[in-house]
């Protein structure tokens, strides 16, 4: 039960792993690109591709949809990013239940947005929790664990990728370990619990009020999507990578240098990468030719 691309390579391994993958979940077809043609999930593609049954209710609340997924007569249900809640009688259809790839160190960062509210927060860690699916926001049973450094200068995209791959040997072993009987279910801690709630389209614009280091922290979780931006000239203007100093800065959101460099509440954001509307994505020096934002002017 999967939508999304990090899904995909969770699918492969148990595909690869010898597993009879008796059906495929996924949310519909939905509009997309600049034409809005319905266009099926990266899951729903793969699974294609694989001659797996597909199936891609709206939602799995109607008696006949739990009905039809119970007749699976599966052993175990995969879930990793599928999108839809999954009601009692799903989480209690087979007698291994469901269990969840989640790509954080529960309990921190359960809920939507793990791996972009990891980055933004300027976490120096991250990983893989495999848990027992329960009725609550991600608070089951944590069955397996990996851990990993999160490198300073991470992007969203590129710790999603990251973590996509190594989610699907992961689900494996915890398989096997279901099968040998060989794991122990552990419960997951009272403290240390924050909820990394949807991106909002509000919270792509910069704040230059906030420090330099958490600018750029924000800039690195929603690139490549949905984009930090700021605005000028009637413009929106999206930065996708930067560099940071503490010198003493100027007000925030002053421009305090020929090359874009932008005062914050403390320090100085210096943008790398940045993006036009309807333009490619381009270095700072290829923007600002024949695009000044000169020096002393103050972003809002």
């Amino acid at each position: 039960m999967g939508t999304p691309a990090f899904a995909v390579p969770t699918l492969k391994a148990l595909c690869e792993a010898g597993h009879n993958v008796v059906a495929v979940y996924t949310q519909p077809p939905r509009p997309a690109g600049r034409g809005q043609k319905e266009a099926i999930t990266p899951v729903h593609q793969f699974a294609l591709e694989q001659g797996l049954p597909v199936y891609t209710p709206e939602s799995l609340k109607s008696l006949e949809t739990q009905a039809v997924f119970a007749a699976h007569n599966a052993e175990i249900a995969i879930v990793a990013a599928y999108g839809l809640l999954l009601p009692k009688p799903v989480l209690g259809a087979y007698p291994l239940g469901c269990i969840n790839v989640h790509p954080s160190l529960l309990p921190r960062w359960r809920g939507a947005a793990p791996i972009q509210r990891s980055i933004m927060a300027g976490d120096r860690e991250t990983g893989i929790c495999i848990m027992q699916m329960d009725a609550g926001l991600d608070t089951g049973d944590i069955l397996m664990t990996e851990t990993y450094p999160l490198p300073e200068g991470s992007s969203y995209g590129m710790l999603h990728e990251f973590l996509s791959e190594k989610a699907g040997p992961m689900i494996v072993r915890t398989l096997e370990g279901l099968r040998s009987k060989t794991i122990t279910p552990v419960k997951q801690a009272d403290t240390g619990v924050e909820y990394a709630k949807k991106i909002t389209k509000e919270e792509t614009q910069i704040d230059w009020n906030k420090s330099a280091e958490h600018i750029y922290h924000h800039i690195l979780g929603l690139n490549p999507f949905p984009g930090a931006h700021f605005g000028y000239g009637g413009e929106i203007i999206k930065i996708f990578d930067a560099t940071i100093d503490t010198k003493a800065s100027e007000v925030a959101g002053t421009i305090t240098d020929t090359m874009l460099g932008i005062a914050c509440g403390s320090g100085v954001l210096h943008p790398t990468i940045l993006q036009r509307p309807g333009k490619k994505r381009m270095p700072v020096a290829e923007l600002l030719h024949g695009f000044s934002i000169p020096v002393g002017t103050t972003l809002i």
